[in-house]
């Protein structure tokens, strides 16, 4: 009677352990790769970034450091509107440091908040205030907004790759 008893708990613990490894697999961030100018599909839409130079802003928003500004292409592939939003990027420095995108009105293609058609490409820009130097790595990180429902995540070489 023990031995029946004890196999069962060893297939229980077998069983979760499984469910447990199956799930980790399933939901685990896929990291994608590329350099600037490089087309990168995150959940429904498909990225093309660029690095714009940088600024020092406007009258009414002047960095603390220096705007690294880049250029973003999107191209929703899926057959619903989804949403883009400047909270989905964020620049990584040499030291991993992630930095925000800022936003204000430095130009009409300012990306705060928008709605992306399907099938329909669109472009927008932003900024990031960081420490820049021209000989240093920075990369910009894509993350998928919580309805696109992803798990892959791009990591795009903007500037010395």
């Amino acid at each position: 009677m023990g031995g029946i008893g004890l196999v069962i708990v060893i297939a229980a613990v077998i069983g979760s352990m499984g469910i447990a490894l199956y799930m980790y697999t399933e939901y685990q961030t896929n990291f994608i790769e590329a350099n600037a100018g490089e087309s990168v599909t995150v959940g429904p839409v498909e990225y093309i970034v660029t690095f714009d130079g940088t600024h020092m802003g406007n009258k009414e928003t002047q960095p603390e450091n220096t705007f690294v500004k880049i250029i973003i292409e999107a191209k929703n592939i899926s057959q619903e509107t989804t949403r883009m939003s400047g909270g989905q990027f964020y620049l990584i420095d040499e030291k991993e440091q992630k930095h925000e995108a800022v936003y204000g009105e430095f130009s009409k293609d300012d990306l705060y908040g928008d709605y992306l058609e399907p099938g329909k490409p669109a472009r927008w820009t932003t900024q990031f205030d960081v420490p820049y130097d021209e000989q240093k790595q920075f990369d910009i990180v894509i993350r998928p907004t919580k309805e696109q429902s992803t798990v892959d995540t791009a990591v795009i070489c903007i500037t010395n790759c």
